[in-house]
């Protein structure tokens, strides 16, 4: 089969791979249909390409139709249409039972003492090959598929692969006060969705970003919008009595713009071999930290920060004194797919389509054009906010 593969930092490649093949009886096999870049993909294709290997298949974000199921499989047959959670997780051990899938102790990967294993992720989360191929084996599948109806396109369904749920595990950890205001930090797809969703749940949402694009896609639905390149403390606090937003969720993560510090220590890291580079990423701080640290400027006191951008830094410095001082609530994590399912599926098959998964996608290519996506994703070029590849 035809599928996305690792070759290096800033070097992606479609090549022939062989077709996944049933391990366990738990497995199932799913022809993709869909599968969404992720801006975590980007993560692997700069910072973290130390924990990359040569031929890795990447991708998280996937759906598609199954081919074949494991005798342990039940609850799937061949011809349903599913959509594939980026983690992988049992179902039935402690943390599943809690809504901690992206915990699952059946799946975590100890020997990195990391939580439940990944799709198209590194080693850090198992080298499991990932969804931006033709095939994707999929382990525990008598679980983790999120089965969905054969009518509507793909787009109304994919995100719930990944960023749909992460965006409303973000809003829901950010602990908005009934009729209070968030504020988004990052207009690209998670945020986009982020800013949505508080809309939605009747909240007034300013969302921050400086790329123009994403601006106008957030204000269509209804969402206020501020340029990050200018100060922003300053016009968050005025627009909100001088306290600041009482909630905001960092939908940037570790690769954010203007943090000249962090990108030197990203670059630096990724000169060395990748062993020591791994040990560097392990014992300091290589985020780029300006979001996060304005975000802890301009909450209001006693207001919540909640993290949906993946931060990979040991020892990334934070301003404990000031998160102190104002009595800041942190929340953050890997987004526990499956918790979220109930409410949002509904969501999705709404015939208005509240969280507008229709206005999203950007760009949609074969896969053979996903190298060259990679790149126009990451330079944010031709108004790019959201790849989808039709293997």
């Amino acid at each position: 089969m035809k599928a996305l593969t690792w070759h290096g930092r800033r070097s992606v490649k479609v090549e022939d791979v062989p077709d996944p093949v049933l391990q366990e009886p738990t497995d199932a096999i799913v022809r993709i249909t869909s599968s969404a870049i992720c801006g975590s993909d980007l993560h692997l294709y700069e910072v973290l390409s130390p924990y990359m290997n040569k031929h890795d298949v990447l991708g998280h974000e996937p759906m598609g139709i199954v081919e074949e199921v494991g005798s342990g499989v039940t609850n799937l047959k061949k011809g349903d249409r599913v959509v594939i959670p980026f983690n992988i997780s049992c179902g039935h051990c402690y943390m599943c039972r809690q809504g901690l899938q992206s915990q699952c102790e059946t799946t975590q990967i100890r020997e990195k003492g990391t939580g439940a294993a990944l799709f198209g992720f590194s080693e850090l989360y198992g080298s499991v090959p990932g969804g931006q191929a033709q095939y994707l084996r999929v382990p525990h599948a008598d679980y983790g598929p999120i089965k969905v109806g054969s009518e509507l396109p793909d787009d109304r369904y994919l995100f719930l692969s990944d960023i749909l749920p992460t965006a409303w595990q973000g809003v829901q950890y950010a602990n908005v006060p009934d009729g209070g205001t968030l504020a988004v930090f990052g207009l690209g797809p998670v945020g986009q969705f982020a800013s949505r969703i508080g809309k939605h749940l009747g909240y007034r949402v300013i969302g921050v970003d400086p790329v123009p694009e994403r601006r106008a896609m957030a204000e269509r639905h209804g969402v206020e919008t501020l340029d990050y390149s200018k100060g922003i403390t300053g016009e968050l606090q005025e627009r909100t009595e001088g306290r600041g937003p009482d909630s905001i969720v960092d939908a940037v993560g570790m690769e954010a713009h203007g943090a000249p510090l962090g990108a030197f220590a990203q670059n630096a890291v990724g000169l060395l071999p990748d062993k020591l580079a791994q040990k560097a990423i392990e014992t300091a701080g290589v985020d780029r930290l300006v979001v996060v640290h304005g975000a802890v400027e301009a909450v209001r006191r006693g207001g919540t920060i909640s993290l949906s951008g993946v931060y990979g830094g040991t020892a990334s410095p934070m301003p404990l004194m000031k998160m102190f001082d104002k009595q800041i609530q942190l929340r953050m994590g890997q987004c526990n797919v499956k918790r979220w399912i109930d409410d949002l599926l509904p969501l999705v098959e709404d015939e208005s389509d509240p969280l507008g998964v229709m206005d999203l996608v950007t760009h949609r290519v074969g896969l053979d054009e996903a190298p060259a996506m990679y790149e126009k994703f990451q330079k944010k070029e031709d108004g790019c906010i959201k790849v989808v590849l039709q293997p």
